[in-house]
């Protein structure tokens, strides 16, 4: 099945499937169940058309989602990297934004180890 141009999988249950959709989690995907109808457990398969019909919807007027909620994100660290702010200062330099320590950690924002030699000892 295909909501909000994301194949979500038939095999799985409905509050799963729904978390395919980039912007939406496991809370979002109850509510959104919730409100149309469903049980959580139904498998994506066993849903009827007039059931997706009522989930598409829904997801289109109440949630911003994939390529939207993509560049809303990216606007958002693009404004805190133009007004110099500390984290976005952060997101320049490609360090941790959130506050986490950088001595021993970090190596996801970081990259790979850049060894640098130490200095010779001048010998007498």
């Amino acid at each position: 099945m295909r909501i909000a141009g994301v194949d979500i999988p038939n095999n799985k249950r409905g509050e799963i499937a729904l978390t395919y959709i980039y912007g939406i989690g496991r809370s979002s995907a109850q509510k959104i169940l919730s409100k149309a109808g469903i049980s959580w457990d139904k498998k994506v398969a066993e849903w009827s058309d007039d059931e997706a019909v009522k989930v598409r919807n829904i997801i289109n007027d109440e949630y911003t989602i994939e390529g939207q909620l993509r560049s809303q994100v990216q606007l958002s660290i693009k404004r805190l990297m133009d007004i110099g702010c500390y984290r976005g200062i952060r997101h320049r330099k490609g360090l941790p934004v959130r506050g986490q320590s950088t001595k021993n950690n970090s190596r996801t924002r970081k990259g790979k180890r850049k060894t640098v030699a130490n200095k010779k000892k001048a010998t007498k």
